[in-house]
């Protein structure tokens, strides 16, 4: 079985949650960032040098930065974690065509090209691991994110589409879908807004980063063998 992971946005607070975990646990790391070249050098500070094969600076919302990340791939990758993308706050009748075509190829697009360029080795292999971070609102959707709810849920069905047509390759599909996560995605919010979300949620807090990673890190075991094509929510109860 192989090692390497290939994590997409490895610069977010999920995304190094992440990285950090999956290094612990062994895993040899291909990290994708495109702007917080900041946040990357500061997690070479908490992980092994050895664990960390190469890094990758792409804007994946153009396909020019898709192109660019594959052609810089030069590992195998084993297992792929979707961890970046970025919301959109405002109404949908106000929403540029551009901004759509960004958000679209940066979550969707993006995440088809590079799955359908490492999934042939990864038959070969009869092995691998692809795992979405996606969102509560990809099922549940909102108000005033409408394109960003879209487009989550794009990625819930496209995992577990391609999970019918991968597990008898040994390759496990899957999504972590987060509820309310205190990142800074969520800065956005004042104080009152974020208490009043926290009030609805049943595990009377937010999430943090650790607890999605973690269940990236169950997912990433081979105990977690028989799980696939599963949209698994990590939201303290939280359904909106």
């Amino acid at each position: 079985m192989g090692k390497n992971v290939l994590i997409i946005g490895a610069s977010g607070d999920i995304g190094t949650e992440i990285a950090e975990k999956l290094a612990g646990n062994g895993w040899q790391l291909i990290l994708h960032y495109n702007k917080n070249k900041q946040a990357m050098e500061a997690n070479r500070m908490h992980l092994n040098r050895e664990s960390v094969l190469m890094e990758i600076q792409a804007d994946l919302s153009e396909q020019s930065g898709i192109n660019h990340l594959l052609g810089q791939l030069v590992f195998p990758a084993d297992a792929i974690v979707f961890a970046g993308g970025s919301a959109h706050y405002g109404l949908f009748q106000d929403t540029d065509e551009q901004i759509m075509d960004a958000m679209l190829t940066l979550h969707v697009k993006a995440p088809w090209t590079i799955t359908k360029y490492i999934l042939p080795s990864m038959i070969r292999e009869q092995y691998g691991r692809i795992i979405f971070i996606t969102s509560v609102w990809g099922e549940a959707g909102a108000g005033n994110e409408v394109v960003y709810s879209s487009v989550k849920g794009a990625q819930n069905s496209f995992v577990k589409a391609l999970a019918k047509e991968t597990a008898s390759s040994g390759i496990a599909v899957n999504a972590v879908s987060p509820g309310f996560i205190d990142t800074k995605m969520n800065q956005h919010l004042l104080a009152e807004e974020k208490a009043k979300i926290v009030h609805e949620i049943p595990a009377n807090r937010a999430g943090t980063s650790e607890d999605v990673a973690n269940t990236v890190s169950f997912l990433m075991n081979e105990r977690s063998d028989y799980i696939h094509g599963e949209i698994i929510h990590v939201s303290g109860g939280w359904r909106s």
